[in-house]
């Protein structure tokens, strides 16, 4: 199976290491990974605050550069969602734009902003292509059906269901599902497991003292499992809250569900909280070639209050 992986603006800038664990894992599976130098930001924070337009076009290029792969994994709920959801709608706005253009009924600014998002084509590249994207775990357990993916992390673990991958993809089990079959896991349940975390992208930055309040009692919770691993399929929400853990010096480190599961016996990340940590918050743009090794987990980082962009 030829799979393209779709990284991330937050994972691309921040977190490559991610990136690096989805590659490992999938390749381990038996698929063939690729990594489409030319994508760019789906175009959620866009859409998020206004921009509409901006994120069109965004999406029409997501649509261009991921064409024709058998599936497109990406390691974020926000972003997996903000295509399977929003893509259609703007497919759906912009053929309305076209069609209103080529009727003679839009004129001025407003014809010229139809003019630059009207392609006939789009819908249907969206419709070929939303059915292909998926959060890592769904396309683990619904696409590859495994459960069991070789991994060995033997440490206590809580698991944080962001929003997006909670209540937008509906993930349900399928990442707990996949922790459960972890040689050497063990998995404690979070506490007010469901409630939002806080960050939510531009919630975030608009509304900083309600955003940091939700965060406390998340990183309450999390302390009370007396897990030494935080684990999300979000990147974004374990900076955010890892922001947190690190702040009250509670040794509590916080690791994306694809580092887990890429981890094996012997490999770097089975040996994870014996030495330093790999991940920090200063990862050079780009660095997302794909590589052998899994990351390793990583200290809790600084407060994202006044960060931009959703859940990725």
């Amino acid at each position: 199976m030829r799979v393209a992986l779709f990284i991330t603006c937050v994972n691309d800038t921040l977190f490559p290491g991610t990136g690096r664990a989805v590659v490992t894992l999938l390749r381990r599976l038996g698929c063939e990974v690729d990594f489409p130098r030319a994508q760019t930001c789906c175009g959620q924070m866009h859409v998020n605050t206004g921009y509409p337009q901006e994120g069109t076009r965004l999406a029409r290029h997501f649509a261009d550069v991921f064409a024709g792969y058998d599936a497109v994994v990406t390691p974020s709920g926000s972003c997996a969602a903000m295509v399977r959801e929003q893509y259609p709608r703007l497919a759906r706005t912009a053929a309305a734009a076209g069609r209103s253009a080529s009727s003679g009924t839009a004129r001025g600014a407003g014809g010229r902003a139809a003019g630059r998002t009207a392609d006939p084509s789009f819908a249907e590249e969206v419709a070929a292509l939303v059915p292909k994207v998926h959060d890592l775990s769904e396309f683990l357990v619904d696409v590859l059906g495994v459960t069991d993916v070789g991994a060995y992390f033997p440490h206590r673990v809580t698991y944080h269901p962001t929003c997006h991958s909670l209540r937008g993809l509906r993930l349900g089990d399928r990442p707990t599902r996949l922790l459960e079959q972890v040689r050497g896991l063990e998995l404690v349940p979070l506490p007010g497991a469901e409630e939002c975390c806080g960050f939510g992208g531009t919630f975030a930055v608009k509304n900083p003292a309600v955003s940091a309040a939700m965060c406390a009692d998340k990183a309450h919770n999390v302390m009370a499992t007396g897990a030494e691993v935080l684990c999300a399929a979000d990147n974004s929400c374990l900076m955010h809250i890892g922001g947190a853990l690190g702040r009250q010096r509670t040794g509590i480190r916080v690791m994306h569900l694809a580092e887990i599961l890429a981890a094996t016996e012997g490999g770097e990340t089975a040996a994870a909280l014996a030495g330093p940590a790999a991940r920090t918050l200063a990862a050079p743009a780009g660095a997302t070639s794909p590589g052998p090794a899994a990351g390793t987990p990583p200290e809790p980082g600084p407060a994202v209050h006044g960060r931009t962009g959703e859940e990725r």
